[in-house]
């Protein structure tokens, strides 16, 4: 028995036009490995689209790949997972099972008030499957804990649990604090648990449950995935043996710098002198910045030449996280309940001067600033109407204005 296991597809949900169709490139070459494998059968274990209406051209190509397997008698088994369930009713998944291109092994039936959930049999492996939808909040946890596990257990045969849920006992350090449930409330002695959800890759074999494995996205799903995994990918499991198939769509460079007692000119040279020498072709850059600048704020860091520089180079695409740079300014006004109007006076300068209006000075500038904060800070009186409140508010704004600007 020889069968691919993928999860968390998540195809169409890079939104940028350069990486919109990443995740579709990465199912393509997911779906062409496992025809070369010769599998038996592919798992995928939630959230095939981003969405539970994916775009008519993912869509597309989606159904394209599923007819090549039907084709060459390759069985595609699925659960719904948190993204692309929907709880008012049809998702495009219904659509796709109706039409033969897989099966939704998350079928049973409610027995006083308890799910029984049936078994999917491979016709050409006798591999019975079954499993467990995910939903948004991990609140899928309502059906386990309803969920009867005495048929699931005393089953015969080769057996696979297909679910799209965090569990506590495995999750990692850094995503201690997603919402998951106890391994306890999984059924027993099944041989191969089938994990999505959690972009993470590693397996497990648990006493008394068998092999658990979550094989992580076929291709990174935001800059610190990207950070992390660099790429994605999907097991082949092979008589008990597990194999992680890598799948490379582009390259990564990644840089992080402590901004640290630097200028923003400083930096911007560092950056470009770290990426002078780098092939970029094909590459996605990533650029973390943190850290308390010595001078200058944030927003002087020269971002649109250093994009233009490494564009130059044939990079694919570039990205950027300086939410974690700080002016030194900044960073001595402490937030505390004393100081509200030191913070504000702060920022409010910081942005000063950006549009030219005549006759308004600076000082006059933040003056108008602060008053017009106070004005729209005003609550609806006691008895008030909501369009009285709404016209002595365009009043007091007006009054402003007139003054102010006069």
């Amino acid at each position: 028995m020889k069968f691919a296991h993928m999860a968390d597809c998540h195809i169409g949900s890079w939104r940028d036009p350069k990486l919109k169709d990443t995740s579709t490139l990465a199912f393509i070459k997911a779906v062409d490995k496992c025809i070369k494998e010769k599998v038996d059968f592919i798992l995928i274990a939630g959230d095939m689209f981003n969405t539970s209406f994916p775009r008519l051209d993912n869509l597309k190509t989606v159904v394209t790949k599923f007819k090549q397997l039907k084709d060459l008698n390759i069985s595609v088994y699925i659960v719904p997972g948190s993204h692309d369930y929907s709880p008012s009713g049809r998702t495009i998944l219904d659509v796709l099972e109706e039409a033969g291109l897989f099966v939704n092994v998350f079928k049973g039936t409610v027995e006083d008030g308890k799910l029984k959930l049936n078994f999917t049999i491979d016709k050409k492996t006798g591999a019975k499957i079954t499993g467990m939808l995910g939903k948004r909040g991990t609140l899928e946890r309502l059906y386990y804990e309803k969920l009867i596990t005495e048929n699931l257990e005393k089953e015969s045969g080769y057996k696979i649990f297909v679910f799209h849920s965090g569990i506590d006992e495995l999750k990692p350090k850094e995503l201690e604090n997603i919402i998951s449930q106890p391994l306890s409330l999984l059924p027993k002695g099944f041989d191969y648990y089938a994990g999505g959800h959690v972009h993470i890759v590693d397996d497990k074999k648990i006493e008394g449950y068998g092999t658990i494995a979550y094989p992580g996205p076929l291709f990174p799903n935001s800059f610190a995935e990207l950070e992390k995994l660099e790429s994605g990918g999907f097991y082949i499991v092979e008589d008990e043996n597990l194999r992680w198939e890598h799948i490379q769509i582009y390259n990564i460079e990644k840089l992080q710098l402590d901004c640290g007692h630097k200028n923003p000119e400083k930096i911007k040279d560092e950056i470009l002198n770290h990426f002078k020498n780098k092939e970029l072709n094909n590459t996605i850059v990533l650029i973390r910045l943190q850290g308390i600048l010595d001078s200058g704020k944030p927003s002087d860091i020269d971002f649109r030449e250093i994009f233009a520089f490494l564009y130059n180079k044939s990079a694919y695409f570039v990205m950027k996280s300086s939410h974690a740079v700080m002016s030194k300014e900044f960073d001595e006004i402490k937030t505390d309940a004393r100081n509200v109007e030191d913070i504000e006076s702060f920022l409010i300068k910081e942005h000063l001067g950006q549009i030219k209006v005549d006759n308004l000075s600076v000082e006059k500038e933040e003056q108008l600033v602060k008053s017009l904060m106070e004005a729209l800070s005003a609550e609806k009186q006691e008895g008030e109407t909501v369009p009285d409140f709404e016209k002595r508010l365009k009043s007091d704004i007006s009054k402003i204005l007139e003054m102010e600007l006069s």
